[in-house]
């Protein structure tokens, strides 16, 4: 389904614990689409529900329905905080046209 790296796992499972939702996962979805392909939102969620696609890295749980799924195969999952953003990313391993020059994206 997705990848997730391990600086995504571990900050993640941190705020779930900040939260006092230890053991809880999160649920990826999808929450729109563009030119560029589909935007992707996240919530915490106690446990999966039927039918979902469970990814599991460092004890951190990702669920996702079937169609949340398969749009996620080939995309990353990834924490970033270069001191001015932080926060999670999901980003494509594929090459993108959006990022091609001479294009532009909605």
């Amino acid at each position: 389904m997705i990848v997730i790296t391990d600086t995504a796992a571990e900050k993640a499972k941190e705020i779930i614990n900040i939260e006092g939702k230890a053991g809880w996962g999160i649920r990826l979805f999808v929450s729109g689409s563009g030119c560029c392909g589909p935007a992707f939102g996240m919530d915490l969620a106690e446990n999966p529900e039927t039918g979902d696609s469970v990814v599991e890295k460092n004890g951190l749980k990702l669920f996702a329905d079937k169609e949340t799924a398969n749009k996620l195969m080939g995309f990353t999952m990834d924490f970033i905080d270069d001191g001015e953003n932080h926060g999670f990313v999901i980003k494509s391993d594929k090459p993108s046209s959006c990022s091609s020059g001479g294009g532009s994206c909605c």
